[in-house]
């Protein structure tokens, strides 16, 4: 190992385009919201879908195929892409390590920070939340009455940009923004339903309070293996359109 990796190093590397995540703990909520966030919130050339839902979750991974597990939490809007429904990603607040956040951010576009994340279950009763800088901006909570066999739903593909700032500090980006998708699966070992509630408290830094909450749709637990797909370039996007968008990797608002 060292500065310079050797050609077997790297092709040992990419012989894990798959990643994983056995064991996973995850506690989710999808929720109603007003259909004039999504349509203000979605960069183009992304589109609304047809159902106004946002889907919030937190998460434990024991373990990864990469090295060390962590925990994770995310907030999604639906969308559309050419038909195409999936779900664009506003915020993935991170517990863990620094590759995890490279391998999430640089590689997908996945726009990770770090945070402080729980999860706990106890009984029939689950409860998550997420914490950064002081404030505890989400907090979800439900009660598991449904066993099955998997979810009555199927949430779609993961909408993302990838983007480089410009070295000189100016507005805009090196290179080219790019829209991808990807894909997850999960084996699921258990998976419950129930009545939930998420809670928000107003954060400068991570604005979730953003995506109200008008109805709980479902909230849902459950234990499984997550399988991470490689993800997949759909097109280079109007930089211009795209740049008040591209800041919720970063805090803004701090006194001199």
């Amino acid at each position: 190992m060292g500065f310079v990796r050797t050609k077997e190093e790297i092709e040992n590397y990419y012989k894990f385009a798959v990643r994983r995540f056995p064991d996973s703990k995850m506690i989710g909520m999808m929720y109603e919201t007003e259909p004039e966030i999504i349509e203000r919130l979605l960069p183009p050339p992304l589109e609304p879908a047809e159902e106004t839902w946002a889907l919030s979750y937190v998460s434990i991974f024991p373990d990864t195929n990469l090295g060390p597990g962590y925990r994770e939490s995310a907030l999604f809007i639906r969308c559309s892409y050419k038909g195409e429904v999936g779900n664009y990603c506003l915020s993935m607040p991170l517990d863990g390590n620094d590759d995890r956040i490279f391998n999430g951010r640089e590689i997908y576009g996945f726009p990770k920070k770090v945070a402080s994340i729980s999860l706990s279950r106890k009984g029939n009763i689950a409860e998550g939340y997420v914490e950064r800088r002081g404030v505890r901006f989400a907090t979800l909570k439900a009660e598991l009455m449904t066993k099955m066999d998997e979810p009555p739903l199927k949430t779609g593909p993961s909408m993302l940009f990838k983007f480089q700032p410009r070295a000189d500090l100016k507005p805009g980006f090196e290179g080219p923004v790019l829209l991808v998708r990807q894909r997850t699966e999960i084996n699921y070992k258990s998976f419950e339903m129930g009545a939930g509630e998420i809670t928000f408290e107003v954060s400068p830094h991570d604005p979730w309070h953003e995506v109200k909450c008008v109805r709980v749709i479902g909230a849902y637990y459950f234990t499984g293996d997550t399988i991470m797909h490689p993800g997949e370039v759909l097109t280079e996007v109007d930089a211009d359109a795209f740049l008040p968008y591209s800041f919720s990797r970063t805090d803004w608002g701090f006194e001199k």
